[in-house]
This record gives C-alpha cells, sequence and structure tokens, in this order.
C-alpha cells in the first residue's frame, strides 16, 4: 500500500468510502463523482498503477468483482446496460494512480454519453502495421 495513494487510504480505512463489497483481495466502493447513479469503483487491495504493472492473477480477482457489481446493479437498481471501463495514464483520463475499473450502470436518458470518434487508418497497409508493431511485442 502507498500512504500517498487515495485508494490504498479508503483500504486502509484512512478515508472513508461507501463500501459495496470486500473480500481479501477487492474492494468495490461507490464513487463520489458518479457518471450515473450507482457508479462503482472496483480496485484490487495491492497498489498496481496500471493495467501493465498488474500481475494477472491480481486483474482475474478484481473482474471476477466487477463482474459481480455489474450483475448487482442490473438486478437491484433495472439498469438497461451496464459500462465497465478502465484507464491507464493521465493521457488516458487516470486520475487516481491506482489501478481501479468503473462499473457503470446506464438507464434511458441518464445524460451519460458514451462516444469516441470514428478514427481511420490512412492507407489500407496501415492497420496491419500497427498490428503486427503490437504482436512484435506480446509478452
Amino acid at each position: 500500500m502507498s500512504k500517498e495513494c487515495v485508494f490504498c487510504r479508503i483500504i486502509g480505512g484512512t478515508l472513508p468510502s461507501c463500501k459495496v463489497f470486500e473480500d481479501d483481495d477487492t474492494i468495490a466502493f461507490m464513487d463520489i463523482n458518479p457518471a450515473t447513479k450507482g457508479h462503482t469503483l472496483v480496485i484490487p487491495k495491492s497498489h498496481h498503477e496500471a493495467i501493465m504493472d498488474t500481475p494477472a492473477d491480481v486483474l482475474e480477482k478484481v473482474i471476477v468483482t466487477a463482474r459481480k457489481i455489474a450483475i448487482a446493479q442490473k438486478k437491484a437498481l433495472n439498469a438497461a446496460g451496464i459500462n465497465v471501463t478502465q484507464a491507464n495514464g493521465a493521457l488516458a483520463g487516470q486520475i487516481i494512480g491506482h489501478i481501479h475499473f468503473h462499473v457503470i450502470p446506464r438507464f434511458e436518458n441518464d445524460n451519460h454519453s458514451w462516444s469516441r470518434p470514428q478514427g481511420k487508418y490512412d492507407r489500407d497497409d496501415e492497420m496491419e502495421s500497427f498490428a503486427d508493431r503490437i504482436r512484435n511485442d506480446l509478452e
């Protein structure tokens, strides 16, 4: 745990949270700035900044918890859909440097926009070139 990390302080009990679920490895709590009502954050109890430095076994546990939350949101809140999102690094929108997943219930007319610009590759072979670069660095 990191003394400076807001989420580690929530895990340690030195910062309050509205906890929804907790087990030995994960914790889920309400987002204080929700995209929609019921927006829940799911985090591992071990401190990892981004998905790239989080061990696979930790990620598995976090995803299992995110699934539990999504199922409960759909049932309890009668959500029409669920967004599960995760950002890595400031440019991607990560504000707190502790890996976390947003589980966001969606409702008809919830005024939450989930759109992205439709990009394109400049040449027919450009997509394959990007795929090759990624394939070459898979671990």
